[in-house]
């Protein structure tokens, strides 16, 4: 029973959580976004305004909890 209550409140967290703000891992910017929208079929790819940088990775920044 404390894996399943484990899980109902991991997913109210998620389902609470506003979007985090995301940048590019090569050069630190805010300005990457989703490179296609044909994700559903492939990975999906984020490419940034910035350096050019195109890959499956980008950084999240999220608030410390007190």
């Amino acid at each position: 029973m404390g894996l399943l209550q484990n899980i109902r409140e991991v997913l109210k967290t998620i389902k609470r959580r506003k979007p985090s703000k995301i940048y590019c891992p090569r050069c630190g910017s805010p300005s990457i976004h989703v490179s296609s929208s044909t994700d559903w079929i492939t990975t999906t790819r984020y490419l940034c305004d910035e350096c050019g940088y195109l890959g499956p990775l980008c950084m999240e920044l999220e608030k410390e909890e007190e």
